[in-house]
């Protein structure tokens, strides 16, 4: 009786494991399985016909056309630059109005005067600064693409003349003399901003 049913198990399992596809279920004893490490990925699995070690990914997953870059480039960084520095400035200028507004009102009781008053300073602070600083990055920005494109070439000589034209139209309204202000200011932020960036390089140059 018990043979019996030991063998009918035994031709239910082997009809299952045909069934799906498989001759059965391998039997794995005890001993050979002592030896299987619980984790890591070093050795093949007795469960799967598959080397767990080409399941590693080392490399990144992206798909990028034939020849292009794993950094974005001017282009897309515009849309960050710009809605970063208005975010700033808005920021800014929000914590500006604030101090102004409570200077301004200093000598008023806490009323809803007061309270609207220092609310329209504050309005009008954020948004002269986010206005501002959005403007400068959206100037930054154009100015960067277009000596991209021209150049057809990313280093440091696009970022630095950028910011010198950049500065030299912000302050294209205040005559000459404000010109060249602005293209020097311009010029020293987008120095400062290169070298910053290639810090690294330069200091790892130097040691060897």
């Amino acid at each position: 009786m018990d043979n019996n049913s030991s063998q009918g198990s035994g031709g239910f399992k082997g009809g299952l494991g045909s069934l799906f596809g498989g001759g059965g279920a391998p039997d794995y004893s005890n001993t050979e399985l002592a030896g299987v490490p619980l984790t890591g990925m070093s050795s093949l699995s007795p469960y799967l016909n598959v080397d767990p070690r080409y399941l590693v990914q080392d490399t990144d997953e992206f798909i990028l056309p034939t020849g292009a870059n794993k950094t974005r480039g001017r282009f897309e960084l515009a849309f960050f630059t710009i809605g970063g520095c208005c975010i700033t400035g808005a920021s800014f200028g929000t914590l500006n109005g604030l101090r102004m507004g409570l200077k301004e009102t200093r000598d008023m009781a806490w009323s809803k005067p007061r309270n609207v008053q220092i609310l329209n300073i504050v309005t009008r602070q954020g948004a002269s600064w986010a206005n501002t600083l959005g403007s400068v990055a959206l100037l930054y920005s154009v100015f960067g693409v277009a000596i991209e494109k021209a150049r057809g070439a990313e280093d440091d000589i696009n970022t630095m003349a950028a910011g010198t034209l950049t500065g030299m139209l912000f302050k294209s309204t205040s005559g000459l003399r404000g010109v060249a202000r602005g293209g020097l200011a311009g010029l020293a932020l987008s120095g400062a901003y290169s070298l910053y960036n290639n810090w690294d390089k330069l200091t790892g140059s130097r040691m060897y």
